[in-house]
């Protein structure tokens, strides 16, 4: 018989580098709370939201950016096609998320670290950036025209009426961090994998970006401010890493393509 061979070393986990479970899930579920307190800490907000949602509007308007409406109305071509949309949009966010910290935490330990201080910074930054400057959704803004598909055609996460919506910061259009998470889950899987084809994990966030302007729920503008705040991110945690230890970052053993290290 023959011997089937050992896994590269790259396959395996490195276990001296796994954080304690338990830790991590406390500091895991610590970040969901806070994220979830952000509505109570939004409260009141309501013009200054509907005010920047203006803003915003005629600010992608004057830099020529396509109009919401586009992407909503190749959505409105089929009820099934909406209802996809709105299903994607609520149940594939924080799912997808975990299993990408699961995986890389069985996986990747090294990785893992990495994607979960990244996450956090993005996270946090996020948060304050959405108790400072609340903005409604284009689903919200009377002079956008578009429909909210989550409330017409179903299913959504949102209560009707924003101001009383006791499980959603409604207001937390900019940045997406539908979209902020989504990339960074492309990102994180494509620097911690080696597979040729490692960079269609690129297609979760473009989807998902379809998704949040087709269904109003974020503007153009919510996701670019999400990729330039991931940016910051990932600049933040790259610099935060010692001198001794900058060479076991992640980046520094991204694999190039083909394999080639």
């Amino acid at each position: 018989m023959r011997a089937r061979s050992a896994p590269a070393a790259e396959d395996r986990p490195d276990l001296a580098s796994r954080p304690p479970l338990v830790r991590e899930l406390l500091l895991v579920a610590g970040l969901f709370l806070v994220y979830k307190c952000g509505r109570l800490l939004a409260a009141g907000e309501t013009a200054t939201a509907f005010h920047h949602a203006d803003g915003v509007w005629h600010a992608e308007r004057a830099l020529g950016l396509p109009d919401e409406a586009t992407v909503q109305s190749l959505l409105l071509h089929s009820d099934i096609l909406v209802r996809i949309a709105n299903t994607y949009y609520a149940t594939v966010h924080f799912p997808a998320t975990a299993l990408f910290l699961v995986w890389l935490y069985r996986r990747r330990p090294r990785h893992y670290l990495w994607s979960r201080r990244v996450l956090a910074v993005l996270t946090g930054a996020a948060l304050v950036l959405h108790l400072l400057v609340p903005l409604a959704p284009p689903r919200m803004l009377e002079a956008a025209g578009l429909v909210d598909t989550g409330q017409v055609y179903g299913p959504t996460v949102y209560g009707a009426a924003p101001e009383a919506d006791p499980l959603a910061n409604q207001f937390a259009a900019m940045p997406s961090l539908h979209f902020g998470w989504a990339l960074m889950v492309a990102v994180g899987l494509i620097v911690a994998t080696r597979s040729r084809w490692r960079y269609l994990w690129l297609l979760h966030p473009a989807l998902t970006l379809l998704v949040v302007v087709g269904t109003a729920n974020h503007y153009w503008l919510d996701a670019l401010a999400a990729t330039g705040l991931l940016a910051a991110a990932l600049a933040c945690v790259r610099l935060a890493e010692t001198a001794p230890s900058r060479g076991h970052h992640p980046l520094a053993h991204a694999p190039l393509p083909g394999g080639r290290r």
